[in-house]
């Protein structure tokens, strides 16, 4: 799920002049373009699935394949190559870098375990699957989808390995939940973005979404997930922490465990400050601050995904590390940490060069064009439109936003209440959520993340992803209807 997107590749060197690479004109119709990716997208597949050629390079090879094939000049090819990439692999690899190193020492010194033995206390192994895809929702409200995620690895990873079977159970619920609160509640960043677009108002967008996400996650993603769960067997993966030690490390037996209330709060760190950054963003977007004021920059800066999380693994390195053992063991455990992940974070931002040369080959462009007067309702058009641009070039935000300015002209002159115009958000929303696939870097980071091939993951998070969206644009037509 990238959030970037909105941006264009600068220039090819530090000391260049040359103009940033915009998006093409493009030499065909929408038709070709359509089938181009297509096409680029099966031969993806083929490579992976068929020919077992590594993701990193099938996805670098297709996309440039798909850069030449549209038309790009060849030498703008590596600056169109580098946007999608720079822009993903640039949020991506810092915070799953510090993810890991957080988890680690979580699991390490048993600090996941404690917290996956209080859940379980209090919900029971039964509804383990359940508090997880709560927490995630709460844990949702602030944090992005890729770093929510990250934060919670560990702690799905420990309670499947407690319980067995499938870690589908655990892993859906709680990265549905993320995926859920990213693409419809503000202030995450597309549907604030939508909103005022078409002239919605941002809390209501906010109270209304809040109750749509939770019971839209309960039975597409909650329900689903069991479903999938029982007949898809994925085996808990030790490909981000190595292998789980039950709390102790080998090497150093013995680390005090820390209680509830320590890993708690180290789980908050990053949960309040990026909460200073989405939530004071929105407010100045909206007027309610004004711009420039120190303070307001300051609580951003330590609330920016990176920082935020930099700051939680310093304070996990004094509360975790330091009372067992040296800084120097401390920094063994962190840098183990990070070698199983150079592969997920390289993955993941081919994943977004591919969507970013989609992006730029102007086929969301070409798709609006001809989409702009289908004659039928505006929330169907809504969704119809918002999920021909999250197929074409996999990033939600990107299809949010297009999609809001898109129909924004239409939305003026229908005359709608505020309700009926928070609506329409959130179809757009349900729309820019269905049919992740491998042209979205969630997809890869979600594969990555908990050990699944490409088909594995095409069965399950994409289908999850679906229904999810399928379901928040039935309750938001619904609504419409009896409003």
């Amino acid at each position: 799920m990238r959030q970037g997107g909105g941006k264009r590749p600068g220039p090819a060197g530090p000391d260049s002049a040359e103009a940033p690479v915009e998006a093409i004109d493009p030499q065909f119709g929408t038709l070709t373009l359509l089938l181009i990716a297509a096409g680029a997208v099966a031969l993806l597949l083929f490579l992976i699935m068929k020919l077992k050629l590594h993701a990193f390079i099938s996805l670098v090879l297709v996309s440039v394949l798909t850069a030449v094939v549209v038309g790009f000049p060849p030498g703008d090819i590596p600056d169109v190559l580098m946007f999608g990439f720079a822009d993903t692999i640039g949020s991506v690899a810092l915070l799953v870098a510090f993810g890991v190193m957080l988890g680690r020492l979580l699991e390490v010194t048993g600090g996941a375990q404690t917290l996956a033995d209080t859940l379980i206390g209090r919900f029971g192994e039964k509804r383990a699957p359940l508090a997880l895809g709560v927490a995630s929702l709460l844990f949702g409200f602030p944090i992005f989808f890729d770093a929510g995620l990250v934060i919670f690895v560990p702690i799905i990873l420990t309670v499947a390995r407690r319980f067995g079977g499938s870690v589908l159970y655990y892993a859906l619920p709680a990265a549905g939940a993320f995926a859920a609160m990213h693409a419809i509640v503000p202030p995450h960043p597309g549907p604030v973005a939508a909103a005022n677009l078409i002239g919605a108002n941002v809390g209501l967008t906010l109270l209304v979404g809040i109750p749509v996400a939770v019971v839209a996650w309960y039975v597409g993603v909650m329900l689903v997930s069991r479903f999938l769960a029982g007949r898809v067997d994925v085996p808990v993966s030790d490909v981000v922490f190595g292998e789980i030690q039950d709390g102790e490390d080998a090497e150093k037996p013995g680390w005090r465990q820390p209680s509830f209330a320590t890993v708690l709060m180290l789980l908050l760190i990053p949960l309040v400050l990026i909460s200073f950054n989405t939530v004071l963003s929105t407010l100045v977007e909206t007027g309610v601050l004004a711009e420039g004021q120190d303070w307001v920059g300051f609580l951003s800066l330590i609330g920016i995904t990176p920082v935020a999380l930099l700051i939680t693994v310093l304070v996990a390195i004094l509360v975790l590390g330091r009372p067992n053992a040296s800084m120097a063991t401390v920094s063994k455990i962190l840098d183990q940490a990070l070698g199983p992940v150079c592969a997920i974070i390289l993955i993941t931002g081919a994943g977004g060069m591919f969507g970013g040369v989609l992006e730029l080959s102007g086929i969301g462009d070409a798709l609006s064009g001809s989409l702009s007067d289908l004659g039928i309702s505006l929330i169907l058009q809504a969704f119809i439109i918002a999920t021909l641009l999250r197929v074409a070039q996999g990033s939600a935000t990107v299809a949010l936003t297009t999609t809001g300015g898109l129909i924004a002209g239409a939305v003026g002159d229908a005359g709608l209440s505020d309700f009926k115009l928070t609506l329409l958000v959130i179809a757009i929303a349900a729309g820019a959520t269905v049919l992740s696939h491998v042209n979205d870097s969630g997809f890869w980071l979600v594969s990555r993340l908990f050990g699944m091939d490409e088909k594995t993951t095409l069965k399950t998070w994409t289908v999850i992803e679906t229904t999810l969206g399928l379901t928040v644009f039935a309750i938001a037509s619904l609504l419409w209807l009896v409003t």
